[in-house]
């Protein structure tokens, strides 16, 4: 027979051995779920240093493709191009992406609910179907301006910035209107009683509170601007080389790690940011 302590032991040992292998379960499953998520950005990163002519065997350690990189004039003026594009659309779409979502938030209006249907549609939609809407959007419109202005227009790097803003203002308001859910209206009304005026409000008390979200929207705006292939394939103009288009013409050509050392670069850049992003987070809370 066996007593009621040595029962209860067993329970013990059996909980704690369940316990152990749930807990190895779930550190297998963060490192498959981290190796799956990162593996190709390491391999990225260190196939950039390979001597291998076409950047798929690691044959010994070298800086000779990053050196090549800054000889290759072409490639440096597209990836300028597009930090060029991709600061400015983040830029705007930011401010017109915060805008919008505090309107959308704090008042109602007329036709409320179908403009909140046409925020989603850029994110909803095909990206080839919004990069064919805003190739035909812009050849009617040059068209309208030389026949009524004789004003003529050409694709470049204005179209791209165009396009890139009206796809990525979407995604801002949908990062701004998630921080503004919890936000607490007492704030800015104890404000206003303190004598602030709407604008020292707004810059003190609202804009603050929701800069988390605003600071995920840019920089959201920012990735995506800064890797989008199609639409800025459909918007861009002769002569203006962006560096998605540039690599994938590259590509076709010929595989090389120099497209290995620019992609590295850019995905330092990004890092860059958001470690930014976070430092001015904490600064701010302390």
């Amino acid at each position: 027979m066996i007593d009621a302590q040595t029962t209860q032991s067993l329970r013990v040992v059996g909980g704690e051995r369940r316990r152990s292998l749930g807990s190895l379960a779930l550190g297998m499953h963060t490192v498959l779920t981290l190796a799956f998520l990162y593996a190709p950005i390491v391999v990225l990163v260190l196939f950039s240093f390979t001597r291998d002519s076409f950047g798929v065997r690691w044959t010994g350690f070298t800086f000779d493709w990053y050196a090549r990189l800054l000889a290759d004039q072409r490639l440096l003026t597209a990836a300028m191009n597009t930090l060029i594009v991709a600061l400015v659309s983040t830029v705007v779409s930011t401010i017109i992406g915060t805008m919008t979502a505090l309107a959308m938030e704090r008042y109602r209006f007329r036709w409320r609910t179908g403009f909140d249907a046409l925020l989603y549609l850029p994110i909803v939609i095909p990206e080839i179907v919004m990069a064919l809407a805003l190739l035909a959007f812009f050849a009617f419109s040059f068209g309208l301006l030389e026949t009524l202005f004789g004003i003529r227009l050409q694709f470049g790097l204005a179209t791209v910035t165009i396009a890139h803003i009206a796809f990525t203002i979407s995604f801002v308001v949908v990062v701004v209107r998630a921080s503004l859910k919890g936000f607490d209206m007492r704030l800015e009304e104890a404000a206003q009683d303190l004598g602030a005026n709407e604008w020292q409000t707004f810059r003190y008390i609202t804009l603050p509170l929701i800069m988390p979200g605003v600071i995920g929207g840019a920089l959201l705006a920012f990735t995506l601007s800064l890797d989008d292939f199609v639409i800025t394939f459909f918007t861009t103009g002769s002569g203006v080389s962006l560096l998605p288009v540039e690599v994938y013409g590259q590509v076709k050509r010929a595989i090389t790690p120099k497209i290995n050392a620019i992609s590295t670069l850019m995905l330092l850049v990004s890092i860059t940011l958001v470690f930014l992003s976070q430092f001015v987070q904490r600064r701010r809370e302390i």
